[in-house]
């Protein structure tokens, strides 16, 4: 097996017992912080429409001609790693 897994056959019963609860509980805190972060990621796009709902209302311009070329590059499969800085 790969050498970060071991070898099943050379596990002792209680080896195997343990090594179960061991990634049990791993699994556990990862799947509590996989819900952490998407509840603050639900939040900050909570606040991100929040803000675009106020634009909106105060007649500012939501989405801009950088926007949609941004957008395009990204479907077209030509976006850059880094994307442009947004003016705030």
């Amino acid at each position: 097996m790969d050498e970060t897994f071991p070898d099943l056959g050379s596990l002792t019963d209680k080896e195997l017992k343990e090594l179960i609860a061991q990634l049990s509980g791993e699994e556990t805190e990862i799947s509590y912080q996989r819900r952490l972060l998407h509840g603050k990621i639900d939040i900050l796009r909570a606040e991100l429409v929040n803000r675009l709902r106020r634009k909106h209302d105060g007649g500012e311009e939501i989405i801009s001609g950088a926007d949609v070329q941004r957008l395009t590059e990204i479907l077209a499969g030509r976006a850059s790693a880094e994307p442009a800085p947004e003016n705030q």
